[in-house]
């Protein structure tokens, strides 16, 4: 039986969510698995891959063929270096902590004594034009 490390999709219409499987290479993509050994997280910034190192250490030393999305995240990761002998990669890109954003409590302490607009509206303009013109009619 050949076995191959595959990914089994989950979620949404446009939100995947993949888990990287052990499973028969005649099973559907999302059919039965034998075992379980990661996550992959595509939509998310930067993206999440979480493996397993000690399976698939394993799975590939029994004999266990990567698909090539796999080999990909594998090589990401550096588990396929590992096995392979060869030197590991740069490390992944993690995401840096979000900033709090200030409360709206925290922003209008600023702009206290800012009561009046800066322009003028149109309808007092015309009045005081029409107040001057029937000022200086008079005079």
């Amino acid at each position: 039986m050949a076995v191959k490390i595959k990914l089994k999709r989950l979620g949404k219409i446009r939100s995947p969510h993949y888990r990287i499987v052990v499973a028969d290479s005649r099973t559907r993509r999302d059919g039965r698995a034998i075992e379980e050994i990661g996550k992959y997280h595509p939509t998310y910034n930067p993206s999440v891959m979480e493996v397993d190192a000690e399976r698939v250490a394993y799975w590939l030393g029994v004999g266990a063929q990567p698909t090539e999305p796999v080999l990909a995240i594998l090589k990401k990761t550096g588990d396929w270096q590992k096995f392979k002998g060869e030197p590991a990669p740069a490390p992944l890109l993690v995401a840096e902590p979000k900033k709090a954003r200030p409360t709206f409590e925290a922003l209008s302490g600023e702009d206290e004594g800012k009561g009046e607009a800066i322009t003028q509206k149109k309808k007092s303009e015309k009045k005081d034009e029409a107040n001057a013109e029937s000022a200086s009619a008079e005079a």
